[in-house]
């Protein structure tokens, strides 16, 4: 654990020591939090320059709140490190993200100061306007709801959703607008623009300090005088912005924008508008990595650069001594923009990660055949359906978890209308320290109950690239393609691109006694597997299944014909996954093998590094062996693997 330094953080274990101090302490106070911050982070890794932009608005909030009895909603959570630092996590901090130690975002199970879980964006406006309509239910008048959400965030629809709602409920609703122009990467769309003209419009900056501090004094006069006001400074706003105010037009009170480093401006500004009924929002705007000079000139590689020097700002990287297999994603990028050199038609879409799923390769490389659509995974989804009915193939890149929410947009605007769709799941399976929201468990399960959906996964670089050469080809429907977060197994992994056939696996060893069906890079667990197994006298057999829809029933006929015991492994849920899939043809087809399914359990699994979760849920490379073990024969005859 770090040491605490300055005056006032070792003291400050929870809100109410914080309030305490003077109002003036309180710069000292968030120099303090944001270099404990840069001081942990360096070790121990994580999410770095959001929660850095947020350190005054931080400190500001718990001062002037009394928090958790006032609900305060983080949005996304990796805004919150010194959120959770002030609330009585101090001293385990530095376990952030750790197997066994505490989440990297919000969580309610965690502590009472969380009052949402938020590892998704854009939940924060309507699960802080359920509280605030429960508390007036309730007859909770004096009790405060924030909202605190980042101008990325706000691009979703349901942030839209929640505003909309939120106009026309007299709740105490305070939503305060993180505006740093960054989510991970830079922001896109209109709503980036009108805020941009919002904070460089300096004939509006000029007035309405003034003009703002006048008119809180006409509304202590009464109720005309508080709808008088209104009018006023509606039309102010009009005026010098040469454009009606969004959100004055969804019924909310704006106010902005404001210096969110001014700790004690904002302090002022917060305790101002506690007595301002109904819905209000806040424009603050900050510096994403402020206080961090390499973090505020680059904010997308400093979002979670991993293990850092914190005095030179040299990101600690491992040197091999030999090359090394690449991430899935670079594959991904390399190969999407190989493909579209030969076929015109193909384009790609991300809602708003070009750098995590590597789509800014493509980005870069042809400008005007990929986009960025903002936090939108439901518009990515059926911007893209719109793109494949003018004969287009765009590649949809979504984290497989993110896919979630935009599951009707499959269904009803791909599926149904069989369009060639390729969706590429990036971060499949335990996707490591961010936790159960950014596990990818379901696709498999979700992706394979949809008719006319090809559902695939591949074991390595190779495959994957097969894969996408497979999908882009006439007639290949919608199609999914899911695949791990981290590196592949193969160095030499730019092969000549072939067409696979579709609903066809292939056996990578023969073998005796017990067959092992994989889906995906799990299928390289099995080969070391089979190799440790092999040097026993213990013959396995192991099947790359490739495809779990449509499954390769010629494949499985053999399997069950010759095998009594039959192992599936998947890197997804075990209801509804491959290992399911394979019973269902097992009992539709009257065959009597017994199969084990090693995969992820039904429960939602926290967060740990990738290799501490494949071996928690059960099916690394020391699990299949022990699954074999039990029921397989040892031999002392040679390998019989091909």
């Amino acid at each position: 654990m770090e040491d605490i330094n300055g005056p006032f953080l070792p003291n400050i274990n929870y809100p109410a020591d914080l309030k305490r101090h003077k109002e003036q302490d309180l710069v000292q106070i968030a120099q303090e939090l944001r270099q404990h911050i840069i001081d942990v982070v360096s070790v121990n890794g994580g999410h770095f320059s959001s929660s850095l932009g947020v350190v005054e608005l931080t400190v500001a909030l718990h001062y002037v709140l009394n928090t958790p009895y006032d609900k305060l909603v983080w949005d996304v959570g990796h805004q919150a490190y010194g959120h959770k630092i002030l609330t009585g996590r101090k001293s385990v901090f530095h376990t952030n993200r750790i197997i066994n130690g505490i989440s990297g975002f919000p969580k309610i199970s965690e502590s009472e100061y969380d009052t949402f879980g938020v590892g998704h964006s854009s939940t924060s406006i309507s699960a802080a306007l359920g509280m605030a309509v429960a508390s007036h239910y309730k007859g909770e008048t004096d009790r405060q709801h924030v909202a605190v959400i980042g101008d990325g965030a706000m691009t979703a629809g349901l942030a839209f959703e929640g505003l909309n709602h939120a106009g026309i409920e007299n709740s105490n609703l305070l939503v305060i607008l993180n505006d740093n122009c960054m989510s991970i990467d830079p922001n896109v769309g209109a709503l980036k623009e009108y805020l941009t003209n919002i904070t460089t419009s300096k004939s509006y900056n000029r007035f309405r300090e003034d003009i703002s501090q006048v008119l809180i004094k006409l509304s202590e006069l009464g109720p005309n005088a508080h709808k008088f006001v209104k009018k006023i400074e509606k039309s102010i706003k009009g005026t010098l912005l040469k454009q009606s105010n969004l959100f004055e037009a969804l019924n909310f009170r704006y106010f902005g924008p404001v210096d969110g480093h001014d700790v004690q401006r904002l302090v002022q500004v917060i305790r101002d508008l506690k007595d301002i009924p109904g819905p209000k929002l806040l424009h603050c705007v900050t510096l994403k990595g402020k206080g961090f000079a390499l973090a505020e000139k680059d904010q997308t590689k400093w979002h979670a650069p991993g293990l850092f020097d914190k005095i030179t700002g040299e990101i600690k990287r491992s040197v091999p001594d030999k090359p090394q297999p690449p991430k899935y994603q670079d594959v991904f990028g390399h190969t999407l923009v190989e493909l579209a050199e030969a076929n015109k038609k193909i384009v790609g879409i991300t809602p708003a990660m070009p750098s995590g799923s590597s789509m800014n390769i493509m980005m870069k490389a042809m400008p005007n055949r990929a986009f960025d659509v903002g936090i939108a995974e439901q518009h990515a989804v059926t911007f893209s359906a719109g793109l494949a009915t003018q004969g287009l193939v765009p590649f949809c890149n979504i984290y497989s978890s993110f896919m979630q929410r935009a599951y009707d947009q499959v269904i009803h605007d791909v599926a149904i209308q069989n369009l060639n769709v390729v969706f590429c799941l990036d971060r499949a399976g335990v996707a490591g320290s961010d936790g159960a929201t950014h596990h990818g468990a379901y696709d498999l399960a979700y992706m394979r109950c949809i008719p006319n959906m090809t559902v695939a996964a591949p074991m390595n670089e190779e495959e994957l690239r097969n894969l996408m050469y497979t999908a882009q080809l006439e007639d290949a429907g919608p199609f999914s393609i899911r695949y791990p977060r981290g590196t592949g197994v193969m160095p030499d992994w730019k092969r000549p691109l072939k067409a696979l056939e579709i609903g066809k696996g292939r056996k990578i060893c023969d073998g005796e006694d017990v067959a092992i069906l994989t889906i995906g890079h799990v299928g390289n667990f099995a080969v070391e597997a089979c190799k440790e197994l092999n040097s026993e006298g213990i013959h396995p057999a192991h099947y790359d299944m490739r495809f779990v829809k449509p499954l390769d029933e010629a494949l499985l006929h053999d399997v069950f014909k010759r095998y009594k015991y039959v192992i599936t492994v998947e890197d997804g849920c075990l209801q509804g996954g491959m290992g399911s899939a394979i019973i269902e043809f097992m009992a539709d087809h009257n065959y009597h093998s017994q199969v084990i399914r090693l995969g992820i359990p039904d429960e939602f699994i926290e967060h740990g590094e990738q290799p501490e979760l494949w071996a928690l849920c059960g099916y690394d490379t020391n699990a299949i062996i022990t699954a074999i073990k039990k029921i397989a024969v040892g031999r002392t005859t040679a390998t019989i693997a091909s």
